[in-house]
């Protein structure tokens, strides 16, 4: 079927000119559906072309091929319809395989998969080192583990513990810190409010409100936690 192909053709060369050289709306339609519909007018065409051949070589075969690209057709359509789903799965595997591990989504966005406890643990560069933190917009600000403090080379002297905070074991004393930066992903916040607990006191770092407040807007969608940072 020249003919088709070269329909085919004519549509492929529109959706790269309705892409690459259009302005604006065409006929009051945005640019990039029309190019993804002539680019789907384009694929049928050439699929129904190819069914054609088969059918000209033998009934039999033509029969094989319609129902293969049926199959296809109906594969893509069953991926589209679960797509949802499909995705949620995908994340909370992510979620089992590498905790807390952020998506980049854009250059200011990323996405954090839900953990199977119905969690939230969010992988950050913490003044050079990877941490782990338990995302909680209960906690007034970030708080730190002794343990995870030390790590970052935080001490606090004794006399530090003097902010009460309560913990799942109940009310202790931490020792306020400043960090220079955490980041998750491409969002980095420089000079943030901590708090450090006591050794014993807290057994997870916690992701609180002196970070979360610096993104411009932070959701939860389903089974993605979505942070997203401000622009410049």
């Amino acid at each position: 079927m020249p003919g088709a192909l070269g329909l085919a053709g004519l549509l492929l060369a529109a959706a790269w000119a309705l892409v690459a050289l259009s302005p604006g709306p065409v006929a009051g339609f945005d640019p990039g559906a029309l190019a993804g519909a002539a680019v789907a007018a384009a694929a049928v065409l050439l699929v129904l072309s190819g069914i054609a051949g088969r059918f000209r070589a033998g009934f039999g075969a033509g029969l094989r091929s319609l129902a293969l690209w049926c199959g296809v057709g109906l594969a893509g359509a069953s991926l589209y319809h679960w797509r949802d789903e499909a995705r949620g799965a995908g994340l909370r595997l992510l979620a089992e395989v590498d905790p807390g591990e952020p998506l980049s989504a854009a250059a200011t966005e990323v996405v954090v998969p839900r953990r199977a406890d119905g969690g939230f643990t969010v992988k950050a560069r913490i003044d050079g080192r990877d941490l782990r933190l338990a995302f909680d917009t209960g906690a007034s600000t970030v708080v730190l583990t002794a343990e995870s403090a030390a790590a970052l080379g935080l001490h606090p002297a004794p006399g530090a513990f003097t902010v009460p905070v309560q913990t799942a074991n109940g009310r202790a004393m931490a020792a306020p810190v400043r960090l220079d930066a955490i980041a998750v992903g491409p969002i980095v916040a420089r000079r943030v409010s901590a708090l450090v607990t006591r050794p014993g006191t807290l057994s997870v770092n916690l992701l609180g409100m002196s970070f979360l407040e610096r993104l411009a807007s932070y959701e939860v969608r389903g089974s993605r936690l979505i942070l997203r940072g401000r622009a410049g």
